[in-house]
């Protein structure tokens, strides 16, 4: 009995399909009629609402035996045959399925509602239970060579999605790698600084030449990010990079003593050596475990691939033009290769933990995975969507290149605190403050004690004068030595001088793969040192993402 019930449902369905059609045709051909124009959604709208009060002041549906008793149908209309074989009694060969009004008018022009439909399904459905004879099987078979076209239609518009998708699915890169890549050109310039420490000296003394820094540039950087995904959840983080992006020709060494983990006041956020040769950058894996998602990284994997840096200026290719985009703490240590975890606590706060080397693969004594220059972290970060907060704190070890420049062992202990808060859907504020303290070792003549900081304010306002644009401006005090106690020598307690660091920088979208970005920036006493003439940067960014 079910097998017969659908096969007869399945025969019925044109027949529905074709007295919907009916209906929407006859709504088509009697619109201007009734005063519609064109196909105007309003127009549409207020003939609906027409007929609707027309149907609920006409009182329930009746059941009708012909099509005759309908005074709206005429037989020189196209739909009168397809509404015969609804309306019409059995003994005339019809389904008796179909319901008019009770002033007897059928009302074919008149918009469909859901229950209607579910009425008038259900009562041709009850008709069809019985057996269907030859003549409603003939009537059928009809109602569907009159749509083969349109079936046809779909069949073979489904056969060229098929084939389509056949063809995307054999040619594509990879069913689970996603290239993306960025470029960037950029020309820059240094004004002013004719009297500026340098990092050469060809007068043969200790202090190094001091001299102009005006240097204009042309330089570029091109990466390529292979993100592979094994479960849909991980990722195989694989970056090449070539760039030939060189540094203005200043000192980045605060008088009297160079910090070890001061960034050059004068770089640029793309900045870099290379000769355009190309070499192997990011290459990490993070994955989660239950609550857990972990990194794992082999070359060039810092702290913020690990936790956020908070800052919306900290992008390279798209944030601050500048060095001094974020809080210079997440550049403190050796950082290349990463063991890392995050935890989220909930949706709102996470928990970052890590350890950080670059001497992993030398197997000397000294260096290797433990026993060489290495870094500690944690981070605390709090996100509710528009406010951002970071706690973090970093203990780095540092055997040369430490607080004297050379073999001077060096352990860091610093703390940072990081936020941004968004306002509405254009502006935001945010900041940093870092505190660092150093301690260097034995075997060196600058044992002794130190106290760093930084701190900058961050305003950032996006689509301004243009969609997708950001103007961005940071002010603040790029990392320098408050104070540095000599253990001995008797040099006694000093401090170095403090730089003052300005950026304005505007980003242009040309396209949604195209953007550029000019910039200005001012550093008063660069080098941490008084005795040097203020600078001006201007630079101008262009970056290409595909």
């Amino acid at each position: 009995m079910l097998s017969k019930f659908l096969w007869k449902s399945l025969l019925v369905a044109p027949a529905v399909f074709g007295a919907s059609l009916v209906s929407s045709a006859a709504i088509a051909q009697t619109a201007p009629e009734a005063g519609v124009e064109g196909n105007s959604e309003m127009a549409t709208l207020d003939q609906i609402m027409e007929y609707s009060n027309e149907g609920s002041g006409a009182g329930s549906l009746a059941q009708v035996t012909s099509v005759t008793q309908f005074s709206d149908v005429n037989p020189g209309e196209w739909a009168y045959e397809a509404l015969s074989f609804l309306a019409n009694s059995e003994d005339l060969g019809g389904l008796d399925c179909l319901e008019g009004y009770p002033d007897g008018t059928y009302r074919g022009t008149r918009a469909l509602t859901r229950y209607e439909f579910a009425a008038g399904l259900a009562a041709c459905l009850d008709a069809i239970a019985g057996p269907v004879n030859a003549e409603q099987l003939e009537r059928i078979e009809a109602l569907q060579r009159e749509f083969a076209a349109e079936l046809a239609a779909l069949r073979g518009r489904v056969d060229a999605l098929e084939a389509a998708v056949d063809e995307l699915e054999a040619n594509q890169f990879s069913t689970t790698t996603r290239l993306n890549a960025e470029a960037i050109f950029a020309v820059a310039d240094l004004f002013g600084g004719d009297d500026v420490e340098l990092d050469i000296d060809d007068d043969g003394d200790t202090d190094g030449d001091y001299g102009s820094v005006n240097n204009l540039f042309l330089g570029y950087r091109l990466r390529m990010n292979f993100d592979t995904s094994f479960t849909g959840e991980d990722r195989l983080r694989t970056r090449f990079q070539a760039r030939d992006m060189p540094a203005f020709y200043g000192s980045a060494s605060p008088d009297p003593l160079p910090d070890g983990f001061v960034d050059e006041f004068d770089d640029l956020n793309f900045e870099g050596g290379g000769d355009g040769d190309v070499v192997l950058d990011d290459f990490y894996y993070q994955f989660p475990l239950g609550p857990v998602e972990f990194t794992l990284g082999l070359n060039s994997v810092g702290i913020s691939d690990i936790v956020t840096d908070v800052s919306p200026f900290s992008s390279s290719g798209s944030g601050s033009v500048g060095f001094f985009g974020y809080n210079p703490i997440y550049d403190l240590g050796a950082q290349d290769q990463a063991l890392g975890l995050t935890f989220d606590f909930n949706d709102s706060i996470e928990l970052g933990l890590g350890y950080l080397t670059d001497e992993s693969p030398d197997p000397a004594p000294g260096a290797a995975l433990f026993n060489g220059d290495n870094t500690y972290f944690g981070q605390l970060t709090f996100d509710n969507g528009d406010l951002v907060v970071a706690l973090t704190y970093v203990n780095a070890y540092v055997g040369e290149g430490g607080i004297s420049g050379d073999e001077a062992p060096t352990v860091y202990n610093s703390y940072g605190l990081s936020a941004n808060f968004v306002l509405g859907d254009r502006f935001q504020i945010g900041g940093w403050v870092n505190y660092t303290d150093g301690r260097t070792f034995d075997g060196t003549p600058l044992v002794g004690n130190g106290r760093y900081w930084s701190y900058a304010g961050t305003l950032g306002v996006s689509d301004l004068g243009l969609d997708g644009s950001l103007l961005g401006l940071i002010v603040g005090v790029p990392t320098y030595a408050a104070i540095y106690d000599f253990a001995e020598g008797g040099l006694g307690a000093r401090g170095s001088d403090a730089s003052l660091y300005v950026e304005g920088f505007y980003r242009i979208p040309i396209s949604d793969n195209i953007a550029i970005t000019p910039s200005v920036i001012f550093v008063d006493d660069p080098s941490n040192n008084n005795d040097n003439d203020g600078i001006v940067i201007g630079a101008l960014r262009t970056t290409f993402r595909f």
